[in-house]
């Protein structure tokens, strides 16, 4: 495992692969950085899905440790913010989260007030321990908080006590041999092909659209809501830009992106024509397809598909499987990509999530190999 060093200080990169240094840009493993946190204890950090985003962490990491005063002693830092209570050290350290978008400060807010303060709002920083991170755990599975939930409540709960943390406030870091809340595959319901057919012309042509979209493309609800003609850059490539954020009412940048970035996904024929049919029958709106239909100068309202779904499943007269959301299209992207064998780096980055971790946790029971699978491909190969 080969590590490459910044500025004296600043720390190290690396990836703990097989892959040598000249193929890092290429190999689908994530980056790890290392670094000596305030209290001089070394520290390593992983996620990081590219070069430029490990060294930006460095990076930030040093100025804080150059920022802060030279004399703040740790003893002075643990007597400082030790008995700080959870909810002050937690709105002080959100205002550091500059970075997020507003609908994710939203979402941070809401995570907040609902599940991390009710819990532990009053509890001193230096009292956690692995053993209160657990309690949380279980107190959110027998209060019923659905799975999403419990894993984003965790990670923002992680996140304030890595913080707290780098500051020195624990010489052991309270999240050591804590099993974080998992995403259940069940919970993913997929319709079959067959299924999906039915699905997408139960509805009207608005309701076809999104399910094309979601299932052909792999976007998300807010994301096929903001569908936009202008967006086709190629006769098989589609251009994510924007969603429609439906707390705000308006277009905004994608999940775990800044304004202006974007992502290519590939564009099959028939969801282009559906596309393109869509458009040909109702126009647009500045190239957008789907509008409020009562003033198509606001963007489609979340409702429009959501009454439909909720009607179709009520009546009984298609297929549909016992638990499945309107999300379930989505899914069945998911699958169809994995299935026929489409690497699941390329399946994560097309479906924007954060990391392939997030794609590999939720889908790895439809990726097509298996250890006994492994054993016949091998074995074949071998009698060859």
């Amino acid at each position: 495992m080969a590590a490459r060093a910044l500025a004296r200080g600043m720390g190290t990169f690396f990836k703990d692969c097989e892959h040598p240094e000249s193929r890092w840009s290429k190999c689908p493993h994530e980056y790890k950085i290392r670094y000596r946190n305030p209290a001089g204890k070394q520290t390593e950090e992983a996620g990081f899905g590219t070069q430029d985003k490990a060294i930006t962490r460095l990076t930030e990491i040093y100025n804080q440790k150059k920022a802060a005063p030279r004399s703040q002693s740790r003893a002075e830092r643990i007597q400082k913010y030790g008995r700080m209570r959870f909810q002050d050290y937690a709105e002080e350290w959100k205002t550091g989260q500059r970075h997020l978008a507003a609908s994710s400060v939203r979402h941070l807010d809401s995570l907040l007030e609902h599940h991390l303060y009710p819990a532990l709002g009053s509890r001193r920083m230096n009292s956690f321990d692995h053993k209160v991170v657990d309690g949380f755990i279980r107190t959110m599975e027998r209060n019923g908080v659905g799975q999403a939930t419990q894993s984003n409540a965790f990670d923002k709960l992680r996140a304030v006590l890595l913080d707290a943390h780098r500051l020195g406030l624990y010489s052991d870091n309270p999240l050591d041999g804590v099993k974080p809340p998992q995403y259940d595959p069940a919970r993913a319901v997929i319709p079959s092909l067959e299924q999906l057919r039915a699905i997408r012309t139960a509805g009207d042509d608005a309701f076809m659209l999104v399910v094309d979209l979601m299932s052909g493309c792999g976007l998300r609800n807010g994301e096929a809501f903001a569908v936009n003609l202008n967006n086709i850059v190629a006769d098989d490539v589609y251009r994510i830009s924007e969603q429609v954020v439906q707390s705000m009412r308006r277009y905004g940048p994608l999940k775990h992106r800044k304004a202006g970035e974007y992502r290519d996904v590939p564009l099959p024929a028939r969801i282009r024509e559906t596309i393109e049919r869509y458009a040909e029958k109702h126009g647009t709106y500045d190239g957008y397809l789907l509008r409020q239909p009562t003033d198509p100068r606001k963007p489609y309202p979340f409702w429009g598909t959501e009454n439909q779904w909720r009607r179709i499943k009520a009546s009984g007269e298609v297929d549909i499987p016992e638990r499945m959301v309107l999300y379930g299209n989505r899914h069945f992207y998911a699958s169809n990509c994995l299935s026929n064998g489409i690497p699941i780096t390329d399946v994560a980055e097309w479906m924007g999530h954060k990391s392939v971790d997030v794609t590999f946790k939720i889908y790895r029971h439809l990726l097509p190999g298996s250890i006994g699978k492994a054993a016949q491909v091998l074995d074949m190969s071998l009698a060859a």
